[in-house]
């Protein structure tokens, strides 16, 4: 199957696409606010470059859309043009991830995954249940929160939903 749109127009829409102060994530990030937590926004120097750092609870909070880091929540396709491309982009992210999931670990460092389908969409779910499981889990001692179409810990248990 053929692209539906010129090189040039196709140039600019992958251009506009961003990877910081998504609405996801700012959506997230305000709801974290008023619950009076603090943090740093995307630090360089930690591996991964986090979307939310806890320094105080020596802990990182990555918001990761659905379709560019591999969710198998079924909400994303594989374009059908240029497949084999986009099959091999998709799994760099999902490598690069876990490279920095478990870099961050063994830097001691909590980590927590939102993935987009939580944030919006049919699978959404309200964002007062989102931040206050993260909320929670900040305050706790548990080491990894996945939160998607369900609340999980590092364990697999769900935690919500």
């Amino acid at each position: 199957m053929t692209d539906n749109v010129d090189p040039e127009t196709r140039r600019r829409t992958m251009a506009a696409v961003k990877s910081w102060n998504t609405v996801p994530e700012l959506r997230l990030r305000k709801a974290l606010h008023a619950r009076g937590l603090r943090y740093r926004l995307h630090v360089k120097g930690l591996a991964g470059k986090p979307d939310l750092v806890f320094t105080k609870h020596r802990a990182v909070l990555f918001v990761h859309g659905c379709y560019w880091h591999g969710h198998d929540c079924g909400a994303c396709r594989i374009p059908q043009t240029n497949t084999e491309y986009w099959v091999g982009k998709i799994a760099r992210n999902v490598g690069r991830d876990k490279h920095s999931m478990e870099s961050l670990s063994a830097s001691g460092w909590r980590t927590a995954v939102v993935w987009e389908c939580a944030l919006r969409g049919p699978r959404k779910q309200p964002l007062e249940d989102i931040s206050d499981v993260v909320f929670k889990w900040l305050r706790g001692d548990g080491h990894f929160l996945e939160i998607g179409g369900v609340i999980k810990s590092a364990a697999g248990e769900s935690l919500g939903k």
